[in-house]
């Protein structure tokens, strides 16, 4: 099951980029890792840096994706946030956090994407 959601969770990160290079946003970084946590992506947009949470679900039986985005899952990606904008020298930028949902049917190859921007804040 564990590999299952794996694969789920590349197949939504790959869809959510994909959407975003045809927004016109930059794509800085990809699964980006630190001690602590890591950031499914990293792109710039409009002057800002966006640091995005993707979340990939087969339907909303248990809640919407951006539901799993909690409270210790925000501090954990702003956390990673900070270690990425000291690493990178990104001081006087304008930051924001966003969430990517994407709903996958299993019945065919179809998804829904839902991007919350500013989802949440620092």
């Amino acid at each position: 099951m564990k590999a299952f959601n794996k694969d789920i969770g590349a197949l939504g990160e790959d869809i959510s980029e994909n959407y975003l290079r045809d927004l016109d946003y930059k794509i800085l970084d990809k699964n980006f890792r630190c001690k602590c946590g890591e950031i499914d992506l990293i792109a710039k947009y409009k002057g800002f840096i966006c640091f995005i949470e993707v979340k990939s679900r087969y339907g909303i039986n248990f809640g919407t994706p951006a539901e799993a985005v909690t409270s210790t899952k925000q501090h954990k990606i702003y956390k990673t946030a900070q270690f990425y904008i000291l690493q990178k020298k990104l001081n006087n930028s304008n930051f924001r956090f966003d969430v990517i949902e994407v709903i996958l049917n299993n019945a065919n190859n179809d998804f829904n994407i839902n991007h919350i921007k500013d989802a949440f804040q620092a």
